[in-house]
C-alpha cells in the first residue's frame, strides 16, 4: 500500500524518533511511505525551498495517490489536521492518528475525540506501542483493515 505519513514540519518535533520508527515499521511491512522525508532533520528547510504552492500541489497529489493515512499528531499542526480532515471528508480512505499520551492536553479535541467511522485514534506511551499499533492495523502490504473495524 501507499501510505501518506503525517508528521509536523513546523510544529513540535520532539517525537521525531518515534515517527522514524513508525515509518521504518511501515516500510518493513512492505508499504511505500510517500512522505518519508518528513522524518528527516532538514524537512522544514527542504519544504521551504520548494515554496508553499509546490508543497501544496505535491502533498495533494500524494493524498490522492495514497491508500491510507497514518499521522503522528503529538506535535499537532494545522497541516496534519487539514490532511486528515480532507481524507475523511473527500475520500473513502482509512485514517490512523497516533499521539503520545503526555501530549494529549496540547492536541486539538477534534483529533483526540475523533469518532469518524474511518478513523482510528490511539494514544501511546512508548515508541514500541505506536509501532505495534501500526503492525496490527496495516498488516502486511496489500492488506487494508478498515479504520472502523480497527478501533
Amino acid at each position: 500500500m501507499k501510505i501518506y505519513f503525517g508528521f509536523t514540519v513546523a510544529g513540535d518535533r520532539s517525537t521525531v524518533a518515534t515517527a522514524r520508527r513508525m515509518v521504518e515499521a511501515m516500510e518493513a511491512l512492505g508499504h511505500q511511505v510517500l512522505t518519508r522525508h518528513l522524518v528527516d532533520d532538514r524537512a522544514r528547510e527542504a519544504d521551504r525551498a520548494l515554496g508553499p504552492r509546490a508543497v501544496f500541489r505535491r502533498d495533494m497529489q500524494w493524498l490522492e495517490e495514497c491508500d491510507a493515512f497514518v499521522g503522528e499528531v503529538s506535535g499537532s499542526s494545522f497541516g496534519i489536521g487539514f490532511e486528515a480532515g480532507y481524507l475523511l471528508g473527500a475520500t473513502a480512505k482509512p485514517v490512523f492518528l497516533l499521539y503520545r499520551g503526555e501530549a494529549a492536553g496540547r492536541i486539538s479535541l477534534l483529533i483526540t475525540g475523533n469518532t469518524h467511522a474511518r478513523c482510528a485514534v490511539a494514544e501511546y506511551g512508548a515508541a514500541e506501542e505506536a509501532v505495534e499499533f501500526i503492525r496490527s492495523k496495516l498488516g502486511p502490504a496489500g492488506v487494508t483493515i478498515p479504520a472502523a473495524a480497527a478501533k
